[in-house]
């Protein structure tokens, strides 16, 4: 990576972000609490695609499948309901319609706070005339902005394949899934990392036949393979199908639905199309390359651990990195680079402290070394996993899968890594996800209070298990 210049050493910089998703408005935040002048430039709405048709949407879809989880279970812990009364459906109108509101108030909510925080925000098209020069084009004209330090969080958008057009009506990206007025009769989720896991797992749970194509022998093949193999038995269970080692080869319109030709010449035919094959980084047409910024093979920014670019004062963050696709990745990234940029104390992005969850039923949180770097050499540890069945709190809730697993340095007992599979799990992997950060000892865990009954007596005892007799 080419050298680049330290921190600028003037006291009010006058810093440009492009986008306004976590990487740009946390970074803004900051920045404008250091002293910064700050300009936003956003295209769509603040919060960019992870507020308006990403992460706030999904998850909220996602809440609403859980609780229809939650309702299809209750008759196994005695619940009953009045005679005649109805078996619980979903309103899809009403779901959607409460989503989008939802993510339009939270939108809303972060434009207003950066500007009583005197951020000052532009609802347009930036591009970079120069490394110190932008240039917006807004629904009143243009506007060129002068600028000492620029950073660029202009997010991704979804893949499409050449033969596989969505068209927002029957063939959907996750961005325009939000459309349906009704629950698909038969939705065909092509790809099976996290947004495809994530969305077949709710549409199931909402009532709707799911066939799942996966390009790869298993679901989630970059996950930890326990979790994925617990949520195959899941998916199974619940009557989804899973097309293993098959790729769509071409996603064609019907009278009354969608055809999809697999690449061994297998038809499958369904009412509706999610394609979730991955996204492409917003880094085209925006001035980058003229700016002095490299961008890899698949276009995205190259990044160092500070956020910087190749480009001297331009930094980058979230999903036009393809550091991690997470809105907290993104966040960090952004808060990281106007740390360095304004001489505040900083800490380079460090990965295998980044916490993430696969918000599936049950859900899957992550965290630090994974088992496959113990195998692969990469890490001495010790690992132990411990499942739920045993839990006196998942008995009462009548959770029947799922596992804790803690990985220690061996030698030493350092929390490194750890997996939940659980309800929640997104909530039950800080405790392992503090432990690696602050490098614990997993006698620290097991020897801290926990409340019983809990699921996280479960993290407790995992640790306790791997105490080394001194």
């Amino acid at each position: 990576m080419a050298s680049v210049t330290n921190q600028i050493d003037f006291s009010a910089p006058r810093l440009v972000i492009l986008g306004g998703g976590p990487g740009g408005y946390e970074a803004a935040m900051v920045a404008n609490s250091l002293g910064a002048k700050v300009t936003v430039i956003e295209r769509k709405g603040m919060g960019g695609s992870a507020v308006l048709t990403d992460v706030v949407p999904s998850k909220t879809l996602i809440a609403t499948a859980d609780a229809m989880r939650r309702v299809a279970g209750a008759h196994d812990l005695g619940v009953r309901f009045d005679e005649g009364s109805h078996a619980a459906y979903a309103d899809l109108q009403t779901v959607n319609s409460r989503l989008l509101k939802l993510a339009e108030s939270q939108s809303s909510d972060i434009h207003r706070g950066l500007e009583r925080a005197g951020v000052r925000v532009i609802i347009g098209n930036g591009r970079l005339a120069d490394s110190n020069t932008i240039t917006v084009e807004t629904e009143t004209g243009t506007e060129t902005i002068d600028a000492d330090a620029v950073l660029v969080a202009t997010g991704a958008t979804p893949r499409e394949l050449p033969s596989a057009k969505p068209d927002g009506e029957r063939i959907f990206n996750w961005t325009q899934v939000y459309n349906l007025t009704e629950i698909p009769e038969h939705l065909i989720v092509v790809g099976s990392g996290v947004t495809g896991a994530e969305f077949a797992s709710a549409y199931r749970m909402l009532g709707t036949k799911v066939t799942l194509v996966s390009s790869r022998d298993r679901v989630l093949p970059g996950e930890d393979a326990d979790a994925a193999e617990v949520l195959e038995e899941v998916f199974a269970r619940s009557g989804m199908t899973v097309l293993s080692k098959s790729r769509a080869n071409a996603v064609e319109r019907t009278d009354d639905g969608v055809r999809v030709t697999l690449n061994d010449g297998r038809i499958v035919d369904g009412s509706h199309c999610l394609l979730a094959v991955g996204g492409v980084p917003n880094t085209s047409g925006i001035g980058l390359e003229e700016a002095g910024v490299a961008l890899s093979e698949s276009g995205h920014i190259q990044v160092d651990g500070v956020s910087r670019t190749t480009a001297s004062h331009i930094y980058a963050a979230g999903d036009c990195t393809g550091v991690f696709a997470l809105a907290s990745v993104a966040a960090m990234q952004g808060r990281i680079a106007v740390a360095h940029l304004l001489g505040d104390s900083v800490t380079p992005l460090k990965l295998k402290r980044v916490a993430s969850n696969i918000f599936t039923s049950p859900e899957i949180a992550t965290v630090g070394v994974t088992e496959e770097d113990i195998a692969a050499g990469k890490y001495q540890g010790d690992v132990i996993k411990l499942s739920l069945n045993t839990n006196p709190r998942a008995k009462m809730m009548n959770v029947t899968e799922g596992f804790v697993k803690i990985i220690a340095r061996r030698g030493s007992g350092t929390v490194i890594g750890g997996v939940v599979v659980a309800p929640r799990a997104s909530e039950l992997i800080f405790p392992i996800a503090l432990a690696v950060t602050q490098k614990l000892h997993v006698d620290d865990v097991a020897n801290t209070f926990t409340v019983y009954p809990s699921l996280t007596g479960s993290i407790s005892e995992a640790a306790r298990r791997l105490h080394v007799h001194l």
